[in-house]
């Protein structure tokens, strides 16, 4: 289980021109890390193009996005284009990343049980450390909590450490 403060789990994932992004790259940087069930779903779509939206107030607060889920590459790619979507996509079709973090689980749906992308964002700050988690997130309102809690964190509020 990943908490605040652990050093976020490395990784390199195919993008959605095939381009591979890498964890490391993101060293000196914010960045906003969310796991996502499925391309093109409410929920997904919603979440997406709300980060979109808050992108121009994320990179003033010196942070990126990047989005994980399972589709391939090239789902991401026709997903990105379909919405105008400006977040970064990467593939995890494997879930070892998404399992890493704690974002694939047991789910209970319409009372039949299997395995799936527990919607989850995680803050990892310029030093490659978990600043923020949230599970479970509801989309409604969760890019602006995002962006409350980076300004919170820059000003030196909620600090753990």
């Amino acid at each position: 289980m990943v908490v605040v403060g652990d050093v976020a789990s490395q990784f390199c994932l195919p993008g959605e021109g095939e381009q591979e992004i890498c964890l490391k790259s993101y060293l000196g940087k914010w960045l906003v890390l969310y796991f996502y069930p499925k391309d093109n779903t409410s929920g997904c779509t919603r979440e997406a193009v709300d980060f979109t939206a808050a992108l121009p107030a994320l990179l003033d607060l010196g942070a990126e996005v990047l989005g994980i889920s399972r589709d391939s590459p090239a789902s991401h790619k026709k997903f990105a284009e379909k919405h105008g979507l400006g977040v970064k996509l990467a593939s995890d079709q494997d879930h070892k990343v998404t399992e890493a973090y704690g974002a694939w689980a047991l789910k209970k749906m319409y009372g039949k049980e299997s395995y799936g992308v527990i919607r989850s964002t995680f803050l990892i700050d310029p030093q490659g450390k978990i600043a923020r988690i949230w599970k479970k997130v509801s989309v409604k309102g969760h890019a602006d909590a995002v962006i409350k809690a980076l300004q919170d964190l820059k000003a030196g509020a909620g600090r753990t450490d």
